[in-house]
């Protein structure tokens, strides 16, 4: 039974694999020169041997997926995304020449995508990282090229993978590993330092090679139940020497100096790729951090590639690589959500009867009468004579200056409005309201306007971010034009060619200017420089020139993630009211309105600005401590 399923599992193993022919192996043997016929020359109807020519679909499989497209459609219209995406694809693939097919399934993956990738933001959001790596690995399944929902992917992992993802080592050499016995040993030996060396490596199994420069002075050494490691250390510290690995049971002693340093001991080299320092001075303050602690000598930087190479002991770049995966982390970042709340109501309303406020006394005398013109005696007289003016008849005289307005416009007395007289003879005066007549009001005019904006921003940690939305207004400050006149500027005139010349023109920025710089804390809070900017084109103008409303906010601030708070606020409100009558009959409650008209204006501004931070990566600032080697 064993070897029955050795063979199958042979068989099926062979099967899977790819048929190869052999390099130096044709393809095919050739046939037989005897049987070696001329191709027949080609038709203009045959086609070339290359070409692939597809089967056209069939009526049963045209069918098919016209049903599936028209089950998708109805699927998609009552909100089944994913079941009218299984019918569109299903359509599209018995009719891939379908152009309608494959667009509605295209749609209809990017709609399941974009789905998926709001519902891991809200997950991400509300701190649930495992339901977002779900939602957003969904959206992933229907479009793999999405470069988002990557990215979110990523983000979402971020809390669950403590180890810094910006410092990656690029090359690095490895060093010779000694490995000496794990034996402890006692040493109490008198003699000279070469032999005290050759001693302590040989109770461990390490052969010693000796240096010229070490000497060979006699010394004392005592120490007790030890290992290599400290027995070592101890006898170079009485010796002033140190040591370098040959092989892994084979060391050399060196006299210890600086010019025994620089050319015995062994070093490597690490190249550290770290792509969050974005500016040149970064890189230099942390190259010099590197030079100062663990006094470095041989560091350089390379600002173009954003790396750092470091060439010291073995022990001194493990410490190295430790120090920068604790200070060199991916820069913890924050998305600001800023609402703009803007509320604003006008209303305007006149009401009442427009009566006349002014009036004119005159002195209507007979030389006034006689001056009316010709013609006006006789008709005076007619007047008289018939009783048709008297004391008690003011209202003749009116329709006396009627007729005699037909006979002359000049005199100054028929060119005023209409008048009432009082009193007679020598004492007849007239009253004139000026403006004549009684008018009414009925007028409202009201307004009310709600605005909302809202703008999201990203930023690093001390990187400030700016946004700006809106639009450029253009405002003339300056206009040039001719002022000669020439046969040349005539003529371009006369045949449509001259060019006006092109005004001065200043662009100023409307609409919302934000600026914040964030510093992320490790208690989850933000502390945020804010700058607010909102810019409006006014309705009125000051000499052709457009006013501009603004509106700024500039502070800073501390908030816990995904708490709001109101950083700027106004209420304006304004309420005038006007009255414009005769003194005693604007007063009176029921004839207010028939004897004055009432003005009232209210105007009601609310501004409400709600900055909500949410730390996308949080800060860390892990304690660590790094043992740096002794020396060898």
């Amino acid at each position: 039974m064993r070897l029955i399923s050795a063979l199958l599992i042979f068989c099926l193993f062979a099967a899977s694999l790819p048929a190869q022919q052999p390099e130096n192996t044709p393809a095919q043997n050739p046939p037989p020169a005897a049987q070696v016929q001329p191709a027949a020359p080609q038709t203009p109807e045959a086609k070339p041997t290359g070409t692939i020519v597809l089967n056209p679909e069939s009526p049963k499989e045209l069918s098919e997926a016209k049903h599936d497209f028209d089950s998708g459609v109805k699927l998609k219209n009552s909100g089944k995304l994913e079941e009218a995406f299984d019918k569109f694809s299903r359509a599209a693939e018995l009719n891939p020449h379908s152009v309608d097919y494959v667009t509605a399934r295209e749609i209809t993956r990017q709609e399941l995508a974009m789905d998926a990738i709001n519902r891991g933001n809200k997950a991400l959001n509300d701190q649930k990282e495992v339901v977002a790596m779900a939602e957003f690995r969904r959206a992933l399944q229907f479009d793999p090229q999405n470069e988002f929902a990557t990215q979110r992917l990523h983000e979402s992992v971020w809390r669950n993978n403590p180890s810094s993802t910006a410092l990656r080592v690029v090359d690095k050499s490895e060093e010779i590993l000694l490995q000496p016995n794990p034996a402890h040993h006692d040493f109490h030996f008198r003699g000279d330092e070469r032999s005290l060396l050759t001693e302590v490596g040989r109770a461990y199994g390490i052969t010693v090679v000796f240096d010229d420069s070490v000497k060979t002075t006699r010394t004392r050494f005592d120490i007790e139940d030890v290992n290599f490691a400290t027995a070592m250390e101890a006898a170079t510290s009485v010796t002033n020497t140190f040591w370098v690995a040959l092989t892994p049971k084979q060391i050399v002693l060196i006299g210890d100096n600086a010019q025994n340093r620089t050319a015995f001991e062994r070093m490597s080299i690490r190249t550290y790729y770290l792509p969050d320092l974005t500016t040149p001075q970064e890189l230099a303050d942390l190259t010099n951090l590197l030079r100062v602690v663990l006094e470095l000598r041989f560091i350089t930087q390379d600002p173009a590639e954003n790396t750092v190479t470091v060439r010291a002991p073995q022990a001194v770049l493990e410490a190295t690589t430790q120090l920068l995966d604790n200070i060199v982390q991916g820069r913890p970042e924050v998305l600001l959500d800023v609402r703009v709340y803007q509320i604003s109501q006008s209303l305007l309303r006149q009401l009442g009867a427009n009566l006349p406020t002014q009036f004119t006394l005159f002195n209507i005398s007979p030389a006034l009468i006689a001056g009316l013109g010709l013609g006006a005696q006789n008709l005076i007289n007619q007047l008289i004579a018939s009783g048709g003016i008297n004391q008690a008849n003011s209202t003749a005289i009116q329709a006396l200056l009627g007729q005699l307005a037909q006979n002359s416009g000049a005199n100054t007395l028929l060119q005023m409005q209409p008048f009432a007289t009082f009193g007679g003879g020598l004492t007849l005066t007239g009253l004139n309201a000026t403006p004549a007549g009684v008018g009414y009001t009925f007028n409202v005019n009201e307004s009310s306007v709600q605005n909302l904006e809202n703008a999201q921003v990203r930023a690093s940690q001390n990187q400030a971010a700016t946004l700006l939305l809106g639009e450029r207004y253009p405002v003339v400050n300056a206009t040039f034009a001719p002022i000669y006149n020439t046969a040349a500027i005539a003529g371009v005139i006369g045949n449509g060619s001259y060019i006006a010349p092109v005004p001065s023109v200043n662009y100023e920025d409307l609409g919302l200017k934000l600026k914040v710089t964030p510093v992320i804390h490790t208690n989850e809070s933000v502390s945020m420089k804010l700058e607010l900017q909102i810019r409006s084109l006014g309705a009125t103008t000051s000499n052709g020139i457009p006013i501009i409303n603004n509106r700024q906010y500039s502070g800073s601030i501390m908030l816990k993630s995904g708490e709001s708070s109101v950083v700027g606020g106004i209420i304006s409100e304004s309420d005038s009211r006007s009255v414009n009558g005769w003194p005693f009959l604007s007063r009176v409650p029921g004839l207010t309105y028939a004897g004055s008209q009432h003005d009232t204006t209210v105007n009601d501004a609310d501004l409400l600005i709600v900055v909500t931070p949410h730390i996308l990566r949080p800060a860390v600032h892990d304690s660590v401590a790094i043992a740096l080697p002794t020396g060898h």
